[in-house]
């Protein structure tokens, strides 16, 4: 699940609470060589990860089921076979081929490329000859070409589509399957949907299923599209410019309510400043506060949040959420001491990976400063303060053996144990380190 329809998800749901609806989670499946149970079971748990539990769908009947498209065959076929008897949809011989050279010519005369209307005027003999001939047909739905369709956009507002511009359109694919927004849209009226928001690249299939559903006598729901998130690039977020899918952020260690309160201010204004519940967002979700241009999402505020969240969690969540970047095999107390000593420098879980070889043993890699500010100490200051190592490592200790204070004993005990300048405070990384591997640290530079 990528942070798109993460968003699109959230805001379908925020929506669905404010109206005091039901939120409903459909698996729109019927192309099967784009959709395993993998991948809807991967969907399921990043929605329920992020607190987005859905009202009617997979395990929740709520009376419209089936809620995998897959399943609904039976429900889509005699649809098609009543636009088709209407002869409001007729069989297509066209190859994907002739399509193709159909396409470039258009083009390359300056108009828009649509169905040329090749199979619309076809007798029942040339059919049944081209289907005698082992032709197979896809179904196109005919669209009356004087027809000026009008609707409401949830987000951009009133629309007007000149149907001569769209051209026929296919509503059964050649192997029989539903094309994904004739399903989509007869889902929509069959399960009650009143109100959808979605992609703005659905927006051109919006007049299409306008003119479906008239056609089949069926109810058509409010649409609302929202413009795509765009990364640093301008350009809509994907792998290409670093996008991060809602599963890796969860494996980096970010929290569902960050991810969440800063996805609710990508394209809806709202003058709440703090952190939000899901409950507190439905509160001051609002329709007319969708924003019609593209949301930029940027990582930074992505941080910005999170730090929010880290910075309310107690002792005991705080070790929930970072234990299970920190070492099994170390005892239960050091991987504690581990978490209150670096909480306050991470604000992902995964920012504390680097400190796991530091507090519990494992190369070092010196940055020049810590090397500089180690070489500028004498060995005495380092044999010294390993001496003072005990069975619980105190900075009190060290310093009184080190002799001296400020920065000419912090910096290089600092560097030596732990490679860099910066970071959490020394006194509870200290406790948190095992005493033998303090001692062998500061040893080694006792030269």
């Amino acid at each position: 699940m990528h942070l798109g329809n993460a968003r699109t998800a959230l805001f379908s749901l925020l929506l669905a609470r404010r109206a005091g609806g039901r939120f409903v989670l459909r698996i729109e499946d019927t192309d099967a060589t784009r959709t395993t149970d993998e991948h809807v079971h991967a969907l399921e748990r990043d929605m329920s990860w992020l607190g987005l539990e859905w009202d009617e769908g997979p395990g929740r009947d709520g009376g419209h089921g089936s809620y995998r498209q897959s399943e609904r065959s039976s429900i889509y076929a005699p649809l098609l076979a009543q636009l088709e008897q209407q002869d409001r949809a007729y069989p297509c011989f066209c190859s994907s081929a002739e399509l193709e050279l159909s396409r470039r010519a258009q083009l390359a005369a300056g108009r828009p490329p649509r169905y040329a209307g090749t199979c619309a005027a076809l007798s029942a003999e040339e059919r049944a000859a081209r289907r005698g001939a082992g032709k197979g047909a896809t179904l196109r739905f005919r669209v009356p070409p004087e027809r000026q369709l009008q609707f409401e956009d949830l987000v951009y507002g009133p629309q007007r589509v000149d149907c001569s511009h769209i051209g026929d359109f296919v509503v059964r694919r050649e192997d029989g399957t539903p094309a994904f927004f004739f399903a989509n849209a007869v889902d929509d009226s069959l399960m009650m949907v009143t109100q959808v928001l979605r992609g703005e690249d659905h927006l051109a299939n919006t007049p299409r299923q306008l003119l479906v559903l008239e056609a089949l006598g069926l109810r058509a729901p409010q649409y609302g599209h929202l413009p795509l998130l765009t990364g640093a690039d301008g350009a809509p977020l994907s792998k290409r410019n670093g996008a991060q899918s809602v599963r890796e952020l969860r494996e980096a260690g970010y929290s569902a309510a960050a991810i969440c309160n800063l996805l609710f201010r990508l394209g809806h204004a709202s003058a709440e400043h703090g952190s939000l519940t899901l409950a507190e967002m439905a509160a001051h979700f609002e329709v007319r506060r969708l924003q019609r241009a593209s949301a930029h999402f940027d990582p930074v505020q992505l941080r910005h949040w999170q730090s929010l969240w880290v910075r309310s969690l107690n002792a005991a969540d705080a070790f929930t959420w970072l234990n299970p970047f920190l070492p099994a095999d170390a005892s239960s107390a050091q991987r504690e001491a581990c978490v209150t000593a670096l909480l306050p420098n991470v604000v992902a879980a995964g920012d504390i990976i680097d400190w796991v070889p530091v507090v519990f043993g494992g190369s070092l890699e010196f940055d020049s400063d810590a090397r500089a500010a180690i070489d500028a100490a004498n060995g005495e200051f380092f044999r010294a303060t390993a001496a003072a190592v005990g069975e619980a490592p105190e900075l009190a200790a060290l310093r009184a053996a080190a002799g001296v204070k400020g920065a000419a004993f912090f910096a290089p005990l600092r560097g030596a144990l732990t490679g860099r300048l910066h970071g959490p405070e020394l006194a509870p990384l200290l406790k948190a380190m095992n005493p033998q591997l303090v001692r062998e640290r500061l040893a080694r530079w006792a030269r």
